[in-house]
């Protein structure tokens, strides 16, 4: 989805690219690559690209090194029929970073891209330093209907008709009533729009698709990171939610803090879906005091396969 409200794209934060396993993966960097400072990775959400990063990204950039990738399939990236798993996308953080010289890092995921961080912290725990969710995706079945109505067979067929006149018109009427009966996607109805508005182009909407099939179905989120999060237990975890978030609840975040009691939680009263966007300010502080008051993750390969074999474990079965 597009860039916070009136955030302005500095130099800095232009787009770049790397080819990788033959595909054009595009990416914004910002801060100094030599002075050793720590590395922020920022994952962003389904439809959405490194844009929806902007607001925070130069603030970040004036004590770290910060990476926002565009998945593959997302933004400026290349968009070919290919593998859009969350494992998949994890993948694709890995080589990126690993391209980038960029050996550990605290992951920021903002909704997809907080399962997709979650994936990362399982997949490839030695490459993570901190672990933030932001109104991230994977914790529980819900989610908004728009997203499951999106995943059903031929739904594709239609999504082009919003982009006819009378779509066009509907669409508008329809973002404009949210606002005034105060239903909480109304806070989000910019970044809705933009990312309604830029699915059609360049494959963007077969990707989507792909990647929201993934995830979701007609009765919810189908992947969820709850049944290996025990493997965060040695990882400093923040939560960051909208308290009016209308695609994932906010109730998700009480979960969380359920089921990783270590986890810092942090509610944005005002906000919707895209907390880094209604309240940057305060976003950008609470990840850097985040930051400044935790250690790194060091990985323990030998705590890490206990961690594996105390919860796999299977009594045998009587005579």
């Amino acid at each position: 989805m597009a860039r916070g409200r009136g955030a302005p794209e500095s130099e800095e934060l232009t787009v770049h690219y790397r080819k990788i396993h033959g595909y054009r993966r595009a990416y914004r960097m910002a801060g100094d690559v030599d002075d050793g400072r720590s590395a922020i990775v920022l994952l962003h959400g389904v439809g959405d690209s490194s844009e929806s990063w902007i607001p925070v990204m130069a603030e970040l950039a004036k004590t770290h090194r910060v990476l926002a990738p565009d998945f593959l399939g997302h933004g400026n990236s290349d968009k070919p029929r290919a593998d859009y798993s969350a494992a998949a996308f994890a993948n694709g953080v890995r080589d990126l970073m690993d391209v980038l010289d960029i050996d550990r890092a605290t992951v920021v995921g903002h909704s997809l891209g907080g399962g997709i961080a979650a994936q990362v912290a399982y997949q490839y725990p030695y490459k993570v330093e901190r672990l933030v969710l932001v109104d991230a995706g994977g914790v529980g079945r819900d989610v908004s209907p728009l997203l499951r109505i999106a995943t059903v067979p031929f739904s594709e067929l239609f999504v082009p008709l919003i982009h006819t006149p009378p779509g066009r018109l509907v669409t508008r009427i329809g973002i404009a009533l949210l606002k005034v009966i105060g239903h909480d996607l109304g806070r989000d109805a910019d970044e809705l729009a933009r990312v309604l508005a830029a699915l059609p182009e360049d494959g963007a909407f077969d990707a989507f698709t792909r990647t929201l099939r993934a995830v979701v179905d007609w009765r919810g989120q189908v992947v969820t990171l709850k049944d290996r999060v025990y493997l965060a237990e040695h990882i400093p975890v923040a939560v960051m939610w909208g308290e009016h978030d209308g695609i994932i609840p906010v109730e998700h975040a009480d979960q969380l803090q359920t089921t990783l009691p270590h986890a810092r939680v942090s509610i944005f009263e005002d906000s919707g879906h895209f907390p880094h966007h209604t309240d940057a300010q305060r976003f950008t502080a609470e990840l850097l005091d985040f930051i400044a008051t935790t250690e790194p993750s060091i990985f323990d390969s030998e705590a890490f396969k206990s961690q594996l074999r105390g919860i796999s474990r299977v009594p045998t079965p009587a005579a």
